[in-house]
């Protein structure tokens, strides 16, 4: 596969919402009515699951114009919805639906639900993805090798998933046990070169693991098509502003790895176990911000919060070079907190109901959307016509 340059570092986000029916605020199928809205846009799409919308960005020059950009496309799919007599809300799980997805009838998604049976419809899940361009797949392949270590930053600091069919989990982000039972989910094989990736998928496709590099859902993985290293490990934000520091972070440390000829290797290991990096993925979605990440074989730890916080640290000066410090500053609020979880799990004790968590969700969504500002369009967007898929 030929691996496509994208110049600059650009960046584009994927924000997968759910739909809600308005009256009982339990997933509702919506996407295909809804879609009938919007038929000459990239920006609105649907995914596996019919209760799934999907708002993707233009390619952006910074993260500020890509979620201005969602702003736009949100208010438009509120005003949509409200006609259709449904809600929108992010979250990584809906509180407390208990019925299987309906798949979305498309060509794509009628082959995923052919292959991969029952489990397909178990897979509802929302989840928020980023792509950064780099300038070709070595790149691409020396920050993956790089940010792989640090995934559990990204999976605490966007955990917004603690319930699971009316039941308080115990998991900040559960949407990860979820996604396990799936073949090609979770950390990614790391490669020295964009020619090895090529080779790993060349036999992955003669063994029949894969038909399209798309079928490789790992949590980070490089997207040739677009140019991009693609972050897919984050819940679904709740609102605008937190989708804005998590995009940030995650472009401006993308970049930092890329461009890095060292100074990171204490903060991040190089040389962690499998074991090891298994197991800070599973504390991160299990703890929050409150896990320990192992930093050695030898089974040593510390916070998780402060490695978070000496990853933003780190951002800073590629931050500052990219107009990238409101978004950076974003993100060093999330960690203060409370976290999505947290929100969640206080609205539930608060009302002793699962509903009152989905109304959270959704009043904070509708509330980021009225901070946004009128004037913002789509045509403003530098390259608007070039959009990411899934």
């Amino acid at each position: 596969m030929e691996f496509r340059p994208s110049p600059g570092h650009t960046v584009g986000i994927e924000w997968e919402l759910q739909l809600l029916d308005d009256e009982t605020l339990d997933l509702s199928n919506g996407i295909v009515p809804l879609l009938e809205f919007f038929p000459n846009t990239s920006f609105v799409k649907p995914e596996l699951i019919q209760s799934c919308v999907e708002l993707n960005t233009c390619v952006a020059a910074t993260t500020s114009e890509a979620v201005a950009h969602l702003g736009v496309t949100l208010a438009k799919i509120l005003r949509r919805c409200s006609e259709l007599e449904l809600s929108v809300c992010g979250g990584g799980i809906h509180p407390f639906c208990r019925r299987l997805a309906l798949i979305t009838p498309l060509p794509r998604y009628r082959k995923l639900e052919e292959s991969a049976g029952y489990l397909a419809h178990t897979q509802v899940t929302f989840s928020t993805h980023v792509h950064v361009g780099m300038d070709d797949g070595d790149q691409a392949m020396r920050a993956m090798a790089r940010l792989t270590p640090a995934l559990p930053a990204f999976i605490a600091l966007s955990a917004n998933s603690p319930f699971f069919r009316g039941h308080e989990t115990g998991h900040a982000a559960y949407r990860h046990r979820i996604l396990a039972a799936t073949p090609n989910y979770g950390l990614p094989t790391v490669f020295a070169s964009w020619r090895d990736f090529n080779d790993f998928f060349d036999a992955a496709v003669r063994a029949k693991m894969a038909r399209h590099f798309k079928d490789i859902h790992w949590d980070l993985r490089p997207h040739p098509d677009f140019g991009t290293l693609e972050l897919r490990i984050m819940d679904s934000g709740t609102d605008l502003d937190t989708v804005y520091g998590l995009a940030a972070f995650a472009r401006c440390l993308m970049i930092a790895l890329a461009e890095a000829e060292g100074g990171f290797e204490e903060l991040i290991p190089h040389d962690l176990p499998y074991w090891a990096q298994k197991q800070n993925h599973f504390r991160a979605a299990h703890l929050g911000l409150d896990a320990e990440y192992i930093v050695d074989g030898s089974g040593k730890y510390r916070p998780l919060r402060g490695l978070v916080a000496e990853l933003v640290d780190f951002c800073r000066p590629v931050a500052e070079r990219l107009g990238e410090s409101a978004g950076l500053e974003r993100a060093t609020a999330l960690l203060s907190g409370p976290a999505g979880y947290e929100a969640q799990v206080e609205a539930y004790r608060e009302a002793g109901s699962a509903r009152a968590v989905v109304e959270l969700l959704r009043d904070r969504l509708g509330a980021s959307v009225a901070a946004e500002s009128p004037d913002t369009d789509h045509a403003g967007s530098r390259s608007a016509s070039a959009t990411l898929d899934v």
